[in-house]
């Protein structure tokens, strides 16, 4: 799952993003409008968490602007702005959730992952395929009903790949979903993380196993 964090406070961009990367997710940051809109166009995201007081103006515009376009991305709106009315404005302009500051980031993770599991969204909590099982939440991959440990790697490629079972996932694909802008990365980086999944599946005793179509992409299917 990849998200935009758009908030100028660099430390905490970087607070949301290192817990929200512990629970899988994979985090771009922006600290600007400019930059949000510029992020939201090179790349897809599963939802953003927008901040409001932003330095080349207000996170509202951004989100009117998303709404206009047809685009109902989740957006988590996050601010200081305490007042009712703010409140009610963020949410009639689009918002999904509202959570002021201070907060728990447990709380933050927890309504993210909510505002994922609507129906049509990014995150249903339970996937599986064959013999397979992964528990987005918990991040727990069980196989034949035991439960296997594997790296958080392995597990968002996993996650990236059942959720498009029986359907080619492009190495394009793959790099924009587990690695954010600003991560380095080698020419094969998604063979590598492929090959290592392949390997830990068929070790586990999997019936399903990762395909690879020359120069298109890769396929979970039956072993």
């Amino acid at each position: 799952m990849r998200i935009l964090i758009v908030e100028d406070n660099r430390r905490l961009a970087e607070l949301i993003a290192k817990g929200c990367g512990r629970e899988g997710f994979t985090a771009d940051l922006c600290p600007d409008l400019e930059r949000a809109r510029a992020a939201l166009a090179a790349a897809r995201h599963d939802a953003v968490i927008l901040d409001l007081g932003l330095p080349d103006g207000d996170g509202l515009d951004l989100l009117a602007a998303l709404r206009a376009e047809g685009n109902d991305i989740p957006v988590l709106v996050l601010t200081a702005r305490d007042a009712l009315e703010a409140r009610v404005e963020g949410l009639n302009s689009g918002a999904d959730d509202y959570l002021l500051k201070p907060f728990a980031m447990e709380e933050l993770v927890a309504r993210l992952r909510a505002l994922l599991r609507r129906p049509g969204k990014a995150l249903g909590r339970v996937l599986s395929a064959g013999n397979l099982s992964l528990d987005t939440v918990a991040r727990e991959v069980s196989i034949g009903g035991v439960p296997v440990v594997f790296s958080k790697r392995e597990t968002d490629l996993l996650e990236i790949l059942l959720r498009r079972q029986g359907r080619v996932v492009a190495k394009e694909t793959i790099e924009q979903s587990l690695h954010a802008f600003d991560d380095e990365i080698s020419s094969n980086t998604v063979e590598v993380s492929v090959h290592r999944l392949r390997k830990r599946l068929a070790e586990a005793g999997a019936d399903m196993e990762i395909h690879t179509l020359r120069g298109i992409g890769y396929l979970l299917g039956g072993a």
